[in-house]
Parts: C-alpha cells; structure tokens; sequence
C-alpha cells in the first residue's frame, strides 16, 4: 500500500499573488501542529504545491524528517478565472455544478482534475509501498479525491478546514481506505 497525506495548507490572508501568499500568524501556529503531527510518522517523501502557502504548511515535517520538499506545479490550486469573481461562493458552486464549465482565463473541474491526477498517479506509481505528504489546497485536494470516490464533492469541500489532512491509502492506483487525520482544537 502507499500512503498519502494531503495535507490542505494552513489560513493565508488573501492576496492576488497565488505563489507568494504568505500563511497568516494563525497559520503559523498550525503548521507548528501540522509538524507535530507527523514527528512521528514514517514519511519518504514530500511534495506539495508551488505555492507558497502549501510549502509553508508541510516545511516543518520536511525538516524533521530531512526530506526535501519536491515542487509539482501540476498540483497548485485551480484557478477559477483571470480576474475576480464578484462572487466568490456562486463562482465556485457553479464549477461544481457543472464540471466542464470554465469561467473566463479560468479552468473547470474537468481540467483541474486532469491536470493534478496526472501528476498524482505519477507520483503514487514512483513512491510504491511508501507514505508521502502533499502540501495541496482545498479546491485541488477535493477534485483529486473525487475522481477516486464521487462522494468527495461542493458539499465535502465546504466543511474543509485550514488546515486539514485526510490519509488516502492506494494499492497500486486503486484508491482503498480515506481517514480525516486532522482533529480542530
């Protein structure tokens, strides 16, 4: 079996910028107890995000376990359109709703989950029998899920915490066992 941990990244304070989006104090603070979390779990390998946020969030379990943390742009967060949505909710419900759609400059579920599963099965295929984190966002995290399990939906995504980590468990590419790992204090 290999174990992957989607660890979804701690609280940012929005910014335009979607690479250099720092994690706030509060995120900080969790991240610390993302690490503690994994201090003592068996981990191979680290890949996250190139985004800033994601990095933050999983860079204290790659200094504790001395593994590099390997950048797959492939699995950044969906962008939802090239300008801002007056409404952010209806936005994203709408992506849901209708998996092909894409708003302008944006990408639709479709193609998100394209994209990042491509890489995801890359990287389960490299790693057999192993457990590895991956530093990952909401939107992107959910769709990955979903194209294993369809009950990983708009409604799942909603109650999604910042932080969250969910242990997905896959023979081979079949994905067999998903535990919430993450407890909120």
């Amino acid at each position: 079996m290999t174990v992957m941990y989607f660890v979804r990244h701690a609280h940012a304070h929005y910014s335009v910028d979607e690479y250099h989006r720092p994690l706030s104090t509060q995120g900080i603070k969790d991240a610390e107890r993302v690490t503690k979390l994994f201090k003592e779990k068996q981990i191979e390998a680290i890949y996250a995000s190139p985004y800033r946020r994601a990095i933050q969030t999983v860079e204290g379990i790659a200094h504790a376990h001395h593994l590099p943390i390997q950048t797959v742009d492939a699995l950044k967060e969906r962008q939802l359109s090239s300008g801002a949505m007056t409404d952010f909710h209806a936005a994203i419900q709408r992506v849901w709703q209708e998996p092909s759609f894409a708003w302008e400059g944006g990408e639709s579920n479709e193609q998100a989950t394209a994209r990042a599963v491509e890489s995801l099965q890359s990287i389960i295929l490299t790693h057999p029998q192993e457990s590895l984190v991956l530093g990952t966002h909401g939107n992107i995290m959910v769709l990955m899920m979903q194209y294993f399990d369809a009950r990983y939906d708009y409604a799942f995504w909603q109650q999604l915490t910042m932080p969250d980590i969910y242990k997905l468990t896959f023979q081979g590419l079949a994905l067999q066992q998903v535990t919430r790992v993450w407890q909120e204090e």
